[in-house]
């Protein structure tokens, strides 16, 4: 688990242009932030090494890529012991459809973000992998319509005022 460093100005503004463009280069971060490249990187380093930074990825157009269906599923257990938790958990690992995956609190267990092709594969995997998956007592679905908002996981602006 990241153990929490302090963060000034500087960095909650690293965090920001990152969190948009992780490709940015160095150079580019350093002038976007007011310093010069070498304690930017090091900056850059610090928040990695302590794991505020997590890792880098693309973000890939579901759409362009044929995956035209985006649902949530809502899975409630029989069972919420420890054991149970971790062996649900251990399940969605191995589930391509399902590609983020929220373990939460209230009606249900389970929140699951889901991309596919189309709405009979989604369909199956619901069906007959979902459902039939050992202690799973409810499911519920969401297909979506459009997406109207895609920001990073942290509102670093927000994150910055409390600073």
């Amino acid at each position: 688990m990241p153990q929490k460093i302090d963060l000034d100005a500087i960095d909650w503004k690293i965090l920001r242009e990152l969190q948009d463009d992780g490709r940015m280069t160095n150079v580019e971060l350093s002038r976007r932030v007011g310093i010069s490249a070498p304690p930017c990187l090091r900056r850059v380093k610090r928040l990695e090494d302590s794991g505020i930074i997590r890792q880098y990825r693309a973000l890939l157009d579901h759409s362009a890529l044929g995956m035209t269906v985006v649902a949530f599923a809502l899975v409630g257990l029989n069972r919420q012991s420890d054991a149970d938790l971790k062996a649900f958990s251990k399940l969605v690992q191995d589930w391509p459809i399902v590609r983020t995956a929220w373990m939460v609190s209230g009606d249900s267990d389970f929140f699951l973000h889901c991309v596919t092709t189309d709405l009979a594969t989604f369909q199956s995997f619901v069906i007959e992998v979902l459902t039939s998956a050992p202690n799973v007592d409810t499911v519920r679905t969401a297909l979506t319509i459009r997406q109207v908002k895609d920001e990073g996981m942290i509102a670093v602006d927000d994150a910055m005022a409390a600073f």
